[in-house]
């Protein structure tokens, strides 16, 4: 949205290093490993970690635990499937940054397979993410994703946060569920859904009518812009509409994760994709 922030071949974006702004020196942080394009993937947090237990899809190079956590994987039967290191908590706490709740969990695994645009299921609906920046909002879109059993998201190779790290923390598991498409030109991507029978919409402040007005179909695929930005031109122009969200309220912007699930709730309505 324009408001503020709102085939397998190859991996996924989450297959970028863990990097994290600036060094503390004499600590030998995974967050700060440059291991190029085919780097790890950091995982920490119940949720993210038991999810890529499960998942058979994801390859596990290495799994830190607590006595705890090690202990509750053992109540719940969630095979760890490569022996872990058991550690103090604060061993965890020193290869993350401060603020990360890892609740004694914390992997270094393969990113997951990312399918190629032309093999996406023409029925249900996908995400579109423009340049959207913010690890924060890319794990709750991904999350929200997950709820409304969103095909795949479609994202940029460049200008789009890594698959790792705070994003997982931030989907709870949903990195497992939802596939993501790397492109390297969004327009292009846009034009090959178009091609295969997709109708792509686009959501703006400035679109041209309420999303809710919109004769909607399947296969379906929102798109959703930069915080701050909104959508590109470019983008705009390769979508068969652009629509906005409508509010009855003072405020008329939304975060963009706000604005992802709305869209999709509505998108999901309309589509008849809600159970009752």
């Amino acid at each position: 949205m324009k408001d503020r922030k709102f085939t397998p071949k190859g991996p996924r974006s989450g297959s970028k290093p863990f990097n994290r702004p600036g060094k503390s020196a004499g600590r030998p942080a995974w967050r700060e490993r440059d291991s190029g394009p085919d780097g790890p993937v950091i995982l920490y947090g119940w949720h993210t970690v038991t999810m890529a237990l499960q998942n058979p899809q994801r390859q596990i190079r290495k799994l830190t635990l607590t006595e705890n956590a090690a202990k509750r994987l053992a109540d719940e039967n969630i095979e760890t499937r490569i022996a872990p290191e058991i550690v103090r908590p604060q061993e965890i706490d020193r290869l993350l940054s401060p603020d990360a709740v890892h609740q004694g969990l914390l992997a270094e695994a393969e990113p997951l397979p990312s399918p190629d645009i032309e093999t996406l299921a023409q029925d249900g609906m996908v995400l579109v993410l423009d340049q959207i920046t913010d690890p924060h909002n890319v794990g709750a879109i991904l999350r929200s994703a997950a709820a409304f059993a969103v095909k795949a998201i479609v994202t940029t190779a460049h200008h789009s946060p890594e698959a790792t790290g705070v994003l997982a923390k931030a989907a709870s598991g949903a990195l497992e569920l939802v596939p993501m498409v790397t492109v390297t030109n969004l327009a292009r991507a846009l034009t090959t859904l178009n091609d295969i029978g997709f109708q792509t919409v686009g959501l703006d402040s400035e679109g041209s009518e309420d999303l809710s007005h919109v004769a909607l179909r399947a296969p379906l695929a929102l798109v959703l812009g930069a915080e701050g930005k909104g959508l590109r031109r470019l983008t705009r122009d390769t979508c068969s509409f652009v629509a906005r969200l409508d509010m009855p309220g003072e405020i008329k912007s939304l975060n963009v994760s706000n604005a992802a699930v709305l869209s999709l709730y509505v998108g999901a309505s309309r589509l008849g994709l809600m159970k009752p």
